[in-house]
């Protein structure tokens, strides 16, 4: 049982004193190296906003995803790139006898608030994995008036 002594990452020794080897199998068990963790960077797709006087520019990174997979809208100055993809299979495996078969469906969703966004001056265009969406802005409309008393 002494020959059972945790190897912490971390300092690269071997630690086998008091309850410093609780902690450091506690660290080694949490560490970054053990296991696969979801986060919000590896569920997503990343993107980039860009602005001026005309529009928005939104490019996204999209490897491998075509165009049939891909939904956007716009509404209400709610920008929402969408994408949905399932593995499927080809006609030469439909004759196969599979006795087990595993599959994948993944769906992503980003939503931008783009405030003066204009609904009638939108383009999309994907090009090797990535997205390029144009949203013009609309015309601001005056909000304040200047009121004469009587």
């Amino acid at each position: 049982m002494a020959g059972l002594v945790p190897f912490n990452r971390r300092r690269g020794e071997l630690v086998h004193t008091g309850f410093g080897d609780l902690y450091n199998v506690l660290d080694d068990f949490f560490s970054d190296g053990w296991g696969v963790r979801r986060t919000l960077a590896n569920d997503t797709f990343k993107l980039d906003v860009q602005e001026d006087d005309k529009g928005y520019y939104i490019e996204a990174e999209l490897p491998g995803v075509e165009k049939d997979e891909l939904k956007i809208s716009l509404n209400e100055g709610r920008l929402i790139i969408g994408v949905e993809r399932e593995e499927k299979s080809n006609n030469e495996d439909e004759d196969k006898n599979y006795v087990h078969r595993e599959r994948r469906y993944c769906s992503m969703r980003r939503s931008i608030y783009l405030p003066d966004a204009d609904v009638s001056n939108v383009s999309a265009k994907l090009d090797k994995g990535e997205l390029q969406v144009t949203v013009g802005k609309a015309e601001k409309q005056v909000t304040s008036v200047e009121v004469q008393v009587e």
